[in-house]
């Protein structure tokens, strides 16, 4: 029912002489040719591995925040294994960062709570008894959308201040949940699906900031340009999945990643190394990367999976595993590496995501040293520095 993309269907020659792939994105309004490509990065070459195992750009550093398994530094909680997705979150003048626990049965939400010189003040469970808490995204009302990867996974809202419990929200639909990010122009979330034929969808809130009830659509189209939007018949009980319910349907190899900004939601697709752009004022579809299209030398990025950016407009990409890097991707259309984690060969990086005034990076090593499929090895960092504004 679906209409399945071809790996090749993006021809070499029209990505570089501009054509449909041009963007038209506000962050790419520069319309350089075709999908990003390799180049200087913003912040130049990565130096050698600090203490903490990062290479990073001159003038930036590293701290580990959170280790699997161990109590959170000051702390009595006790941080999660597999730590993936997450956001941070304005708490009077610090911040809390959340984080998805990517295991069975016990999965959940932890959070660590910042004071304002960044000295960790407490840690603390936000859900509990979910189970392969993936991805997610942030809420315009400050809440925290946890998604379950599995066939009957459910998004969980959650409150990243704590004191209240956390809701399942069935209306957005029961299928393999990935990320969400919030459009709060047309009043919508977007979603991503992490199957090899997987959709991507929207959810059309009765009420904004309400996600209890509402409608659930799924993209239609054939490729990149004009694409629109069907109602998924079924989405909190079906004997058809979610993305077999509508005819036309468009297929993607892999969702992983969800990040919205000045009217474009960017998302990724691990299982092509694509990086799409959806305008979503223009209804069109465009690439922002594709590995399969750069020119000149090896791909800078591989394994794409989180996505996040920052008031720069610059994109922040996370690798599943490759030579485990978070790859910026600027508005002029390079692509470079900004860090790398050397000995974390096995793992993936997860849950990248900026404090409120920027100067932050928080991510994670899900996996960690040992790669043991557990996540019992996992690394939560924090890198600060010169971050462009």
């Amino acid at each position: 029912m679906a209409t399945p993309l071809n790996r090749r269907m993006f021809l070499r020659a029209t990505a570089i002489a501009g054509g449909t792939t041009a963007f038209s994105g506000a962050l790419w309004h520069q319309a350089f040719a075709g999908p990003a490509q390799p180049g200087p990065g913003p912040y130049g070459a990565l130096l050698p591995a600090d203490a903490n195992g990062l290479q990073l750009p001159e003038g930036f550093r590293s701290r580990i925040v959170a280790r699997s398994l161990q109590r959170v530094a000051g702390t009595r909680h006790t941080w999660h294994p597999a730590p993936d997705g997450g956001a941070c979150f304005q708490d009077g003048d610090g911040w809390i960062y959340v984080s998805n626990a990517e295991v069975p049965l016990v999965g959940g939400v932890s959070a660590i709570r910042f004071g304002a010189d960044g000295t960790v003040a407490s840690a603390y469970r936000i859900l509990n008894g979910t189970t392969l808490n993936c991805a997610g995204g942030a809420t315009p009302w400050n809440t925290w959308l946890s998604c379950e990867e599995h066939d009957f996974g459910l998004v969980y809202e959650t409150y990243p201040q704590g004191g209240k419990a956390a809701q399942s929200r069935p209306a957005m639909g029961r299928f393999k949940h990935e990320a969400a990010a919030c459009d709060p122009d047309r009043k919508v979330v977007y979603l991503t699906e992490d199957q090899s034929d997987g959709c991507f969808y929207r959810f059309r809130p009765s009420t904004w900031g309400d996600l209890s009830s509402g409608t659930l659509e799924v993209l239609l189209g054939t490729g990149t340009g004009p694409v629109r939007w069907a109602r998924v018949p079924n989405p909190r009980i079906w004997t058809t999945p979610t993305r077999d319910q509508v005819s036309g349907a468009m297929r993607f190899d892999g969702g992983e990643g969800c990040y919205y900004a000045r009217g474009i939601c960017y998302f990724t697709t691990k299982g092509d190394d694509r990086v799409w752009s959806y305008d979503a004022a223009a209804e069109t579809l465009d690439l922002a990367y594709d590995d399969d299209l750069v020119t000149g030398g090896e791909p800078p990025l591989s394994g794409v999976d989180n996505i996040t950016g920052a008031a720069s407009g610059d994109l922040y990409i996370a690798e599943d595993g490759d030579n485990m890097e978070i790859n910026i991707i600027t508005p002029e259309g390079t692509v470079a590496p900004f860090l790398r984690i050397v000995g974390h060969d096995e793992s993936e990086i997860t849950g990248p995501a900026f404090s409120p005034d920027g100067r932050r990076l928080y991510f994670s090593s899900q996996r960690g040293e040992s790669g043991f499929i557990g996540g019992t090895d996992g690394f939560t960092y924090e890198v600060t520095g010169p971050f462009r504004s």
